[in-house]
């Protein structure tokens, strides 16, 4: 019975401390997510997230992951879109064409932020922010851009792409906030001299 006690009373404020570190990251990402554009996309998709999220920092770059992945599975289905586009009306085509273009930028501009965000060092945080800032500001502007190019189109194709990129433009739109929010701790959490 001694040794029964002595073990739950060892070992239950051990596994105490261990859930309560378990739960740190899920309080930092709800935290985060509450003043998001999308608070509950936000809350989905970065508590869903299988990478670090200890920091303000882990966070921005998972919502930017997050934003590029949805932005390389709608580039690949504009491809595959265009490439199937006969039958289609010009102005179909060309404002498929012109959204293939779009989205590539985003991909390309998301892919330049992760990078950014990844080498963030103290001495240059404030042109680093500004680049990672300015290049998901330009993602959107894109994703919007191509959305544009739809008006006068009717059809499925105007409604499956509208849908696909008002998705990824809401989780971009998180991730710029959460960059944004680092910008504004400047960088006090994780960052390399």
């Amino acid at each position: 019975m001694k040794i029964a006690f002595f073990i739950v009373a060892v070992l239950l404020p051990l596994l105490s401390t261990a859930a309560s570190k378990r739960g740190a990251p899920q309080d930092l990402v709800r935290s985060s997510c509450v003043h998001a554009s999308y608070p509950g996309l936000c809350l989905r998709t970065l508590s869903s997230y299988s990478g670090p999220a200890n920091t303000p920092r882990d966070l921005a770059q998972a919502a930017v992951k997050v934003s590029l992945s949805r932005a390389r599975k709608v580039s690949t289905y504009l491809t595959s879109a265009g490439e199937t586009v006969k039958g289609k009306s010009k102005r179909e085509r060309a404002a498929l064409g012109d959204c293939v273009e779009q989205v590539a930028d985003s991909v390309e501009e998301l892919s330049k932020t992760l990078g950014e965000l990844k080498r963030l060092r103290g001495e240059t945080f404030e042109f680093q922010m500004s680049n990672a800032e300015t290049w998901v500001s330009g993602a959107l502007t894109n994703e919007d851009t191509c959305l544009d190019g739809f008006e006068g189109v009717d059809g499925k194709v105007k409604s499956d792409v509208k849908k696909m990129i008002m998705n990824v433009a809401k989780v971009t739109s998180n991730a710029l906030y959460m960059i944004n929010r680092l910008d504004e701790s400047r960088g006090r959490h994780q960052l390399n001299p």
